[in-house]
């Protein structure tokens, strides 16, 4: 593979990323903490401070957003000030990263003073539990997903996520520029900034400083929503294919049948792999589309390669009349 990967990365994000979260079913109102907005979060679990208020803080786990709801809130109101206070003050036993009450509840004064006192920021919303942890863990699973970055160039191709591949020079740029002429819409150019997402799929999107731009030798740097609108770009796709573009070389064997399965992994997931050789007078944009083509009929269960010589060798079990004039699949 001509490209090069970086090794993959778990990053990490702060509370003040996931405040600024505001989404149709969620908004998170600051209530403490706004000098510890730099605490971080670690995990797209999300933790309810049930147990933890009745005194099981051994499954308190750091870096997790924890969350106040109406049973937590119903359970603090059948205790008496002093045993409300004194279960609040136990759950700060360990290093609490944030606190969001939902259902547009109120939090408790100890709760407030201790988040307060300890650097520990805590969030109210409207939003009911159930949504907000779904919301949440949207967001968390997207920002602390493990990801990796590669050279290449990403493009979404009759709807398929493609991810163009080889050495600098092999006309990856021209091929793309040639494939958004065609109608089909950049993702990124150069620099793929690839996550895994769930246990299987890999999304690719690029970095926000160079995004929707492209080099081309000759031109230079040109910016590709000025030149043809927001229509031919998309933030971000799952990659569906990877076509690895290489020289064409005379002496080099390559699959003329269809039937090489090879698959492109990263980040333990693979992806359907397509070896293209570049020489002159290929149209690569034409051969890119028509991959494409070939793997949404794969997608469906059809394969042409498979298909013909399936065909190809049920007809050569029939013996052939000699009156036959033509033989055909």
């Amino acid at each position: 593979m001509a490209s090069e990967k970086t090794k993959p990365s778990k990053p990490t994000i702060t509370v003040r990323e996931l405040s600024q979260l505001s989404s149709q079913g969620l908004k998170l109102t600051p209530l403490t903490g706004e000098d510890a907005l730099g605490n971080q979060i670690t995990s797209s679990q999300i933790q309810k401070l049930g147990l933890a208020l009745a005194g099981y803080v051994d499954y308190l786990h750091e870096g997790r957003v924890q969350l106040v709801g109406r049973t937590e809130i119903a359970y603090l109101k059948t205790l008496s000030a002093a045993d409300r206070k004194k279960a609040i003050e136990g759950i700060f036993a360990r290093k609490l990263a944030c606190v969001v009450v939902t259902t547009g509840l109120k939090a408790p004064a100890a709760l407030v003073g201790n988040c307060d006192r300890l650097k520990v920021p805590l969030f109210e919303t409207e939003a009911v539990t159930s949504t907000t942890i779904t919301e949440i863990t949207i967001f968390l699973e997207e920002q602390l997903s493990l990801r990796s970055s590669i050279h290449g160039v990403l493009m979404e191709v009759y709807g398929l996520g493609v991810l163009l591949l080889g050495p600098s020079g092999i006309g990856k740029s021209e091929c793309a520029l040639d494939l958004i002429l065609g109608g089909h819409r950049l993702v990124s150019d150069d620099l793929v900034i690839i996550r895994k997402v769930g246990s299987g799929r890999l999304v690719g999107s690029g970095p926000s400083d160079i995004q929707f731009h492209m080099e081309l030798r000759g031109l230079g740097i040109i910016n590709i929503k000025e030149l043809f609108g927001v229509s031919v770009l998309s933030p971000k796709t799952i990659i569906d294919l990877a076509i690895d573009l290489v020289p064409w070389n005379a002496e080099e064997e390559y699959d003329r049948l269809g039937l090489d399965e090879r698959r492109y992994s990263l980040l333990d997931v693979s992806v359907p792999l397509i070896t293209m050789p570049v020489a002159s007078g290929r149209n690569l944009a034409t051969l890119v589309e028509v991959s494409v083509r070939i793997q949404m009929l794969k997608n469906q269960g059809y394969s042409p390669s498979s298909d013909f010589f399936k065909r190809l060798d049920a007809r050569l079990r029939v013996p052939r009349s000699s009156d036959d004039e033509a033989w055909p699949l």
